[in-house]
């Protein structure tokens, strides 16, 4: 699977890793949006870096609005990103 993020208006359940996806300690939050688009958190500071991205297999390529890029690998549920690990944040009903 291919997602591009000019062509990517899949919904959470056609994307399985659209949604939030946050450090242990909740410090840093990525949010992948079904727009190909991400937000990223860092503490209190909403909106640190934001940018798009494209997912090709369980590899997510992210190019932020500054034009810094950057990468990772999903494997086994988990996001690996520059040194970080990420896990899904659970959806509250």
């Amino acid at each position: 699977m291919k997602i591009h993020a000019e062509n990517n208006m899949n919904s959470e359940n056609n994307n399985p890793y659209v949604g939030m996806w946050v450090t242990a300690d909740g410090y840093i939050r990525h949010e992948l949006l079904p727009n190909g688009r991400y937000d990223e958190a860092r503490g209190n500071r909403k909106s640190a870096y934001t940018g798009s991205y494209t997912i090709t297999g369980n590899h997510i390529d992210y190019v932020d609005d500054t034009g810094f890029t950057a990468d990772g690998e999903f494997r086994d549920g988990i996001l690996y990103h520059a040194g970080m690990i990420l896990y899904r944040e659970n959806k509250r009903d």
